[in-house]
């Protein structure tokens, strides 16, 4: 599996890359943000720790011109940075996971490989689900409305794929949090609801049958309005 590290802090990275090592990850590391974009565009790493106070160009940036020109690798943050609001801005700029210094290994380690293993079973389904004239295929990344391409985000379309493959089930904030952000914890955030509102205005406002439904003090689901 390769990892590719990205950590100012000398000493942090060389226990970080001995530890990674150790559990047979093939271990890259660099510096500063700029080096870091170039690695990644030129490499296929599994998974990018990126630290977020970085020389150059910085974690968040690193995050938000990656999703920009469509790649996808699986980057959780590491930062000293814990509040909600730096959790949240990291997470809406691409982040996939977000882990606060200080941390424990063990803990980092298995945030790794559920996103390794996460990505790994997205590129193995090719995938195609349909709800009426709304198409959604995992293994292109595309979605089809009445037929229309629609643009999504990484993260709205993690979002939709989620709903689509509960489709006609009650999916909660946290249940969300958990499987599309990889974060099993409520950070009284309202991310959700945001990407849902972003999903509807691309998904449901254009067309007279809306999917996306809200269930008042559950959560979320996707279905015809007459089911």
């Amino acid at each position: 599996m390769k990892l590719l590290i990205v950590e100012d802090e000398p000493n942090l990275l060389s226990v970080l890359r001995k530890g990674f090592t150790e559990n047979n990850f093939e271990v890259s590391v660099c510096l500063d943000g700029e080096t870091a974009l170039e690695m990644i565009q030129n490499n296929d790493f599994d998974v990018v720790i990126l630290d977020v106070m970085l020389p150059k160009v910085n974690g968040i940036e690193i995050c938000r011109r990656l999703r920009a020109i469509k790649n996808f690798v699986p980057i959780l943050l590491l930062t000293a940075l814990g509040t909600s609001e730096n959790i949240v801005n990291g997470l809406e700029n691409g982040a996939d996971d977000y882990l606060v210094k200080p941390f424990k290994f063990t803990e980092l380690n298995a945030r790794v490989m559920a996103l390794a293993r996460r990505a790994n079973l997205d590129t193995q389904k090719p995938d195609i689900i349909k709800l009426e004239d709304l198409e959604i295929n995992g293994k292109t990344k595309m979605v089809y409305r009445n037929g229309n391409p629609i643009l999504l985000t990484h993260k709205e379309f993690r979002l939709l794929y989620y709903l689509a493959k509960n489709k006609g089930t009650i999916v909660s904030r946290n249940q969300i949090l958990d499987n599309v952000w990889d974060i099993s914890f409520d950070m009284n955030t309202n991310v959700v609801d945001v990407y849902i509102n972003y999903l509807r205005k691309k998904i449901d406002k254009p067309y007279n049958t809306k999917m996306i439904q809200t269930i008042k003090g559950f959560g979320y689901i996707l279905q015809t309005e007459n089911e």
